[in-house]
Formats: C-alpha cells, structure tokens, sequence
C-alpha cells in the first residue's frame, strides 16, 4: 500500500438498497433490546423503524439529537458486542447490522447537506471544556443546544482528541471527522487550539476566569511501557506516538520506511494494539506479530477485528508475556524476550490471571517493538486539579450519574475517569455531564435570582 490516499481511505458503508433491506429485517421488538444494549441511548430501534417507513430524515434525527457524534460511532463501536448483541433477530440468525444503518444515515445526510437542529436561544453563562474528545464534544454540543457559551481549551493543533491521533485513519479519517465536527461547530461551540491548561490548579481556575462551569475530558495521553528505562531504544515506539503519526504525512512516509520489510511485534491485546498491527501490515512488514500475554477469549476488541487481522497475515502469540528487550551495542532493537504464560485464577474482576511458566523464556527475533500497553494520565497532569479527588491510577473520580467531582463546579468524564474505554462510553459521560451542568447552572440562577 503505497499510496497515502489508499491509506487513509475508509471502507464503504451501505448504500441506500442496502441499508433498506437491512432495516427490513428489523423484528419490531415492542421491548427495543437494541436500544438498551446502546451505552449512549442512541436508540436504534426508533432510527430503524423510521427508516423502514422511509421517514429518512426523522431517523437521521433520532440518532444526531442523541448522539452528536453518531456518524463516529456508527463507524468505531463495537456494535456486534453491543446493541447488535442484543438484537432478537440473532435467535432466528444473524443480527441486524445497526452501526452500517447508522453510518449510511449520517453519511445521507451530509450528502444531502440536512440541518438536524436550529439555534437555540442564548444564555449569558459560560462553560469551559478541557479537550475535544469524544466526551469533550459530547459535552460541548449538549450544553450548546441548550443555548450556554461553550469554549473548547485543546492543546493540539486541531481537534478530535483520540478520534483524530488515536486510531488509525483507514478506521476514522480527517475528511470523516471534520463532517461530524461541523455539526459540533454549528451550534456556535467555540475552539481554543494550542491552547494547553497549564500550571496549578489550572482547570480549577477557569472558574475565576469567567466560567460558571468546568468539564474535563483530557484522556489519557500518557503510555504505559514495558522498560521505561529503555523507551529510548532504536525501533521502540509506544502507540501514541506511532498512531499519531499515521496522521501526518511526513511522519508517516518515515515510520513506512522504517516499517517497511521488517519485523514488527506488537505488545497488547485491546483495540489500539489491533490498530497498530493490521496498519504495520498495511505499511507492508515482512511479518506482524500481536504478543498478547493472555487468551482469544479475554482480548478486549471487537471479534471482528481479530478476523481482519488474521487475514491480513498477523501471527497471534498469545499466553505469552514480553519481559524485555534485545538490543545491539547500539540500543538498536534485535528481538523480544517472552516467557509463556498459563492462566490462572480469576482475579477481582472475574478474569483469569495470566502465571508467568518458570523456565519458558524465548526470544523472538524483530526490528520494530510498539507497545501497546494501556494509556495513562499524563506525568504530572493531576496538577491541574489538585483538590478533585484520584484514584490510585491517577484517574478523576467522579459521581457515575453526575460526573461531578469533589470540586463544585468542576466536572469530568471520559478515558480520565473511566481508563481506557470505548468511544460510545465517552459519549455517555458527555451527555451525562453536560445534563448535570444545566442543572447545576439553573439551581445557581435560581439562586441568584432570589
């Protein structure tokens, strides 16, 4: 795959015959399973059945008024282990394939250039929001509608947050992304690029800058790592940077030289490390190797997405766990040390821990290492909150129906709250946050009005 276009294409969603004989076969369900099984009440049955009634507009409503980042969604979710996993028609075979429905009716819509929402009436007080993440813009875009000023602080140069760095451009590309950031900026949201909350208790101080509110949502933009001793190394990448530079076309022409021909191994078992395994094998490696230190079954990916890969040519080392690197007089990577795992008894969460078995370790020969870990918070990043309350893992917590913290007036949601998770849960926080602002807002003129 040489070409750069090629590489940034997308798939194709359903076209209009399609999308009608899918939604046809739709059973109705009077109790909606689908709906419930979405995290972000996007409500696909009531988006089908209009569609069945070619009320095409009407459905494009029901997704965008729920979901602002519908189109995002459609293409990212792990709909077979959500609301397609939850669809009746799978009793009587397959289920109904809801995220492509979705997809071809925001991507309708876009063609046929349909405004879902009009200007709300403005409101005097303001919200600043930290990130441009899917729970960032959830947020944003739900407080917009109901007429508060909205300002999106994002220290990047453009904004998506994850969206736009974090995956690979073949899944989400710019041209798909910038179509479903409009919808964001129609309702007057404002974006701050470059614009990094810096020094202590930066958030917190947004409120004595003029804001009423504060929404976090800056991710987890830190990587974890095998050796951080040795992050250094020739030929050792952490995802973050080396999805991140998929995006931009100079720093892509230089990782698709280095990956070129070579041996590629990647660290992890969850959906970045299936990103950075089947683009290693886009950019053409000689071999794609996916070490993963536990089994299929405890992968936490799209299942869907393991079969593209396989088919791709990635070899799967599973029950394997990486312990360390080889290395030339150089620092320049030559393989992998790996011992084999077993797993063991379930752990606090009800997954069976991997046991490292004494005497397996073995080298596999590579060039390239991208680890594929787990994201963190940002070294020093609680910083910027000293008096909300973290975890052990450097992670906000929050009230779960609220997403308030400790702070009055501050809120959070998304990957820094949660860790890593799917995009449609970001979305959940975003709507959740934005719906306790209001009412903490509306309490407050209340208030201020007596």
């Amino acid at each position: 795959m040489n070409n750069k276009e090629e590489f940034n294409e997308m798939s194709k969603g359903f076209d209009f015959g399609q999308a009608i004989t899918e939604a046809d076969r739709c059973l109705l369900c009077h109790d909606a399973p689908c709906s419930k099984g979405c995290p972000a009440d996007t409500d696909p049955a009531g988006f089908i059945r209009k569609l069945r009634l070619k009320n095409i507009t009407g459905a494009v409503r029901t997704i965008k008024r729920n979901n602002i980042l519908g189109g995002v969604c459609s293409v990212l979710c792990p709909a077979s282990d959500l609301c397609e996993k939850a669809c009746s028609a799978s009793g009587i075979g397959r289920p109904v394939e809801i995220g492509k429905i979705q997809r071809f009716l925001i991507e309708y819509a876009w063609k046929s250039d349909f405004n879902v929402f009009e200007k709300p009436e403005q409101r005097k007080e303001r919200v600043a929001v930290i990130g441009s993440g899917p729970a960032g813009l959830t947020c944003s875009a739900e407080l917009a509608k109901k007429g508060f000023k909205v300002t999106v602080f994002e220290a990047r140069p453009e904004p998506g947050g994850v969206l736009r760095y974090g995956i690979a451009p073949y899944r989400l590309n710019k041209e798909f992304l910038e179509r479903e950031l409009e919808d964001v900026k129609k309702f007057g949201v404002e974006f701050k690029l470059n614009s990094r909350i810096q020094g202590k208790a930066g958030a917190e101080s947004l409120l004595d800058h003029g804001f009423d509110a504060v929404f976090i949502g800056t991710g987890l933009w830190g990587a974890g790592r095998l050796k951080p001793e040795k992050e250094n190394y020739n030929g050792v990448y952490n995802s973050i940077d080396y999805l991140s530079a998929l995006h931009d076309d100079d720093r892509l022409t230089q990782i698709r030289e280095q990956i070129k021909g070579k041996r590629v191994a990647v660290i992890g078992g969850g959906a970045v490390a299936i990103d950075c395994v089947e683009s290693a094998a886009k950019l053409e490696a000689s071999d794609v190797y996916l070490i993963y230190r536990r089994s299929f079954l405890q992968m936490n990916t799209n299942k869907d997405e393991i079969v593209r890969t396989l088919e791709a040519g990635v070899h799967y080392l599973l029950l394997n766990q990486p312990v360390d690197y080889v290395a030339d007089e150089k620092n320049r990577i030559k393989g992998l040390k790996i011992k084999r795992t077993r797993l063991g008894a379930e752990d606090v969460s009800g997954r069976r821990s991997p046991e490292i078995i004494d005497g397996s370790e073995w080298i596999l020969d590579t060039d390239i290492v991208i680890e594929a870990i787990g994201n963190i918070p940002e070294k020093d990043s609680f910083q910027l909150y000293p008096n909300v309350k973290i975890n052990d893992k450097k992670l906000i917590q929050t009230d779960p129906e609220t997403m308030q913290t400790l702070v009055k007036g501050v809120f959070a949601g998304g990957d820094i709250v949660r860790g890593p998770s799917f995009v449609v849960n970001a979305v959940c926080d975003g709507k959740a946050a934005a719906r306790a602002i209001k009412a903490y807002l509306d309490k407050k003129q209340e208030v201020g009005t007596e």
